[in-house]
């Protein structure tokens, strides 16, 4: 579908009427959208993806994408639409996740789709230990069990120096070591 005449021009059409709106939005968010709205709607209609083309509207999709950007940015405090709460400074978890990229991305030789997987299911570990998805046979399988804060003492005492990953140059500075960086072209 994303090689079509008609999908690159709702693409360049949609951004056309978002930057008329003011809005800026990653293309290759626009494009995902398209893609599943015109799945959606070939899908429901029951009929092929091409004929779901004409039941498209750029300028629709625009309006509807900076209302959705509108509606987050009055309802949340300003310069923290689109953040996760952050827990506290002193969470042993984060600090051994936040201090292991680095070395994550040293071992990798560079390869940053293979940390950011790292960090994900690190993440999710954390929760999953914590309970938030209520796994039940999870119990006897790991050294600390489903005990949250036995997890939390094991942390500790393998990083010591908990908040010092929470400070922004300290881990940009552990991450020049590596030999690696980040920056935006």
């Amino acid at each position: 579908m994303r090689n079509t005449k008609a999908f690159k021009e709702a693409v360049a059409e949609t951004l056309a009427q978002l930057a008329h709106r003011g809005v800026t939005v990653r293309p290759g968010t626009v494009a995902d959208t398209i893609e599943r709205n015109i799945r959606a709607v070939a899908e429901r209609l029951g009929i092929q993806e091409r004929s779901a083309w004409r039941y498209f509207d750029p300028a629709g999709l625009a309006a509807s994408i900076a209302q959705q950007r509108q509606a987050a940015g009055t309802s949340s405090t300003p310069g923290q639409v689109g953040r996760a709460p952050m827990p506290p400074v002193d969470n042993p978890e984060l600090a051994l996740i936040l201090g292991g990229v680095p070395d994550a991305l040293e071992e990798s030789g560079g390869d940053l789709y293979s940390v950011i997987v790292n960090v994900a299911v690190n993440a999710w570990m954390a929760g999953h230990i914590h309970g938030e998805d209520g796994c039940t046979g999870c119990q006897d399988k790991r050294p600390t069990g489903t005990d949250w804060q036995a997890r939390m003492d094991t942390i500790t005492a393998m990083q010591p120096d908990i908040t010092k990953w929470f400070n922004r140059e300290v881990w940009t500075a552990a991450l020049n070591d590596t030999g690696y960086g980040v920056t935006r072209r």
